[in-house]
């Protein structure tokens, strides 16, 4: 053990500052997990309010808590449906691309999004769909038909979310898939142009075995995301025309912790969402190592 400490020891120093960060910022703060089980309000600490045992947890019987979770299911689902394959086929896409500056310049173009914030994009947003000036609606209204208040409507609240998402993070998403594509040995291209195999039976018997691995990494570190689907991206977009579609878990949890003061209660949620992600993790991990032999752990 010391040996292998002293061999490594500049690697270790170099990720001593990420381990300290990460269990100052990830494992200290799970002891406020107790906050779930406690009548915690302003003036306790969260070691002596009083212990309430599962009270904090009556949220369940609440109808408005499962309309929240039918929401976030629904998000959740068009998110990943349209999300997951969206980089694997651009970066296949990109792949195929032989003049390398157009290759570059779409590389770059499908990237800058990701650097935007969310309250960014939802300002362009509402630039683009207000009822009253928007581009889109001056658009609809040339065309002879009414202006359509998209940011207030129920049915076009999740294509918007769906969209935008795709829009801001699907660039930078095929990084990994490209970076994949790069370690597949060149030579098997070559010996299936030679058995007469076109683009299409290339990518499909070479390039997407050889990205496999790295899809299967990506799906289990994505199922966190059905639960957490961003409320960075759908609060500053929430309103209340909206909010019978636009309240996910996320903005429930904001709502009743930091505005409504129900502290324990929105931390129930949380630790309720968290044992969820990470029973979505386990699973997805076991499956791929069942029917791909590639996991995590």
């Amino acid at each position: 053990m010391l040996e292998r400490l002293a061999k490594y020891r500049a690697q270790y120093v170099m990720i001593a500052p990420a381990v300290v960060l990460l269990f100052l910022f990830s494992y200290i703060p799970m002891a406020g997990i107790q906050v779930a089980f406690k009548n915690f309000h302003i003036g306790y600490t969260i070691w002596n309010a009083p212990w309430v045992g599962l009270e904090n947890f009556s949220f369940l019987k609440d109808d408005q808590f499962w309309i929240v979770v039918k929401n976030t299911i629904i998000i959740a689902l068009l998110k990943f449906i349209f999300g997951f394959p969206a980089p694997i086929i651009l970066a296949l896409l990109i792949n195929e691309v032989r003049h390398s500056g157009f290759k570059r310049f779409v590389q770059s173009v499908s990237y800058l999004p990701h650097f935007f914030s969310w309250i960014v994009v939802a300002y362009i947003l509402q630039s683009l769909l207000t009822l009253d000036g928007g581009l889109v609606n001056q658009f609809v209204a040339k065309t002879g038909s009414d202006p359509i208040f998209f940011l207030g409507s129920t049915e076009w609240f999740r294509p918007i979310i769906v969209a935008s998402g795709l829009w801001k993070e699907v660039g930078w998403n095929t990084i990994l898939y490209l970076a994949a594509i790069t370690t597949i040995d060149p030579q098997l291209y070559e010996a299936a142009k030679v058995e007469g195999a076109g683009r299409l039976a290339q990518i499909r018997h070479i390039t997407l075995p050889g990205i496999m691995p790295t899809i299967a990494i990506v799906l289990i570190l994505s199922m966190p995301s059905l639960i957490a689907v961003g409320m960075d991206q759908i609060y500053p977009l929430m309103n209340p025309a909206n909010q019978p579609v636009a309240d996910v878990l996320d903005t429930y949890i904001l709502r009743s912790g930091l505005q409504q003061g129900y502290f324990g209660m929105a931390t129930a949620v949380g630790l309720l969402s968290s044992v969820i992600s990470l029973i979505l993790v386990l699973v997805t991990n076991q499956l791929s190592r069942k029917f791909n032999g590639e996991g995590l752990w």
